[in-house]
């Protein structure tokens, strides 16, 4: 089965083509980031006017790459929510319109259920599982079942630790996306130069809180400045990074033991942290539980993930209709159940029969 998605939810532009789920076939990115890079953080009005300019350039040249035509897919996944909403309005529509192009079903897809889906590529995972999400908006620990529904056992209350590491990059005068750079930082300085707070919210809770220790920094850089103390950054880097990092840890071991599952998936864009895939690993080595994480290129937003997802939706025959419309925020719950979406039937609707015609 042959399923194109394609992902606009943020600042890439992002298709790709995945066999049965797991095979990628081709995929193409375009990034927006240099665009972005001189306004300090992505701008929602020229992410979307870059996603128009991209979108079907970007599909067309990945069939091309993988050499089919839309006749030979199966199905047409998309990002729906959440995200900015006038990115994902434009793969939403982009995608909407193929499928009434070519009579090609479509399927809506959740962001978060295609990080988790992008472990299912180059992989023989099977789920049930646990998964950790770290990404720029959210921080979660979801079950995974057979039929690839979800149930959250813990989410961020704040800052998800995405935010929290853009935010301290910007503090620290690092350059967006700050991220990546204050991981690359950490490596090089000493993780016990600050003590920084760790947020348990109480015994044997699953949830996160990382606004404590977004704040906790930007005070220390203030002191230690007003009292014209030089700040030596890769220290604070490292010592952020081990306090979100140990968090983590903890509370996905803490998950793993509650459920009695055996594998834990890291999926969303933080899974591309070397400090958090290194201290995974270390724990994983240590209790003897099975740790998946995509490739790099694979926790970043990408066109690969979605495509995976909708390979999942369609087995379970979870087809979306031409009154899909995008999400900004929608909760997980909300998309994996249909309820509360703008249309009357929802998510969970009978495959739509629209009939060929020329193919595009």
């Amino acid at each position: 089965m042959r399923v194109l998605g394609i992902e606009t939810s943020c600042d890439e532009t992002a298709a790709a083509v995945v066999v049965d789920g797991r095979e990628l076939l081709s995929q193409t990115i375009a990034s927006q980031i240099e665009t972005h890079t001189k306004f300090g953080g992505v701008v929602p009005e020229i992410a979307s006017r870059q996603h128009v300019q991209a979108v079907t350039r970007v599909v067309l040249q990945t069939l091309s790459e993988a050499n089919l035509t839309f006749t030979d897919l199966d199905a047409i996944a998309v990002t729906q929510g959440p995200g900015l909403l006038g990115a994902l309005l434009v793969g939403v529509s982009a995608a909407k319109g193929f499928a009434l192009a070519t009579g090609l079903p479509l399927l809506g897809v959740h962001h978060i259920a295609g990080h988790v889906a992008a472990s299912f590529v180059g992989t023989s995972l099977q789920p049930p599982f646990l998964s950790l999400v770290v990404s720029g908006g959210h921080t979660e620990l979801l079950t995974v079942d057979e039929h690839f529904c979800f149930q959250t056992l813990g989410a961020t209350k704040d800052d998800a630790a995405g935010e929290a590491y853009d935010k301290v990059a910007r503090l620290l005068g690092l350059a967006y996306p700050g991220g990546p750079k204050l991981d690359v930082l950490a490596a090089t300085g000493n993780p016990t130069a600050y003590h920084f707070p760790r947020s348990v919210l109480g015994e044997g809770s699953l949830d996160f809180s990382y606004s404590g220790l977004k704040s906790a920094v930007a005070n220390v850089l203030a002191r230690q400045r007003r009292e014209g103390r030089e700040v030596c950054v890769a220290d604070v880097a490292a010592s952020f990074q081990t306090a979100v990092v140990e968090v983590l840890v903890d509370k996905a071991t803490m998950a793993l033991q509650q459920t009695g599952l055996s594998t834990l998936v890291l999926a969303g864009g933080v899974a591309a942290n070397q400090g958090l895939r290194q201290a995974l690993h270390q724990q994983s080595q240590k209790l003897g539980f099975q740790l998946v994480v995509p490739a790099v290129e694979l926790c970043t937003d990408n066109g690969a993930m979605i495509a995976a997802a909708g390979y999942w939706l369609y087995k379970a025959g979870r087809f979306s209709n031409l009154e899909l419309n995008a999400t900004a925020s929608l909760p997980l719950v909300t998309w994996q159940t249909g309820m509360g979406v703008d249309n009357d039937e929802g998510l969970l609707v009978e495959k739509v029969e629209l009939g060929r015609i020329s193919p595009l």
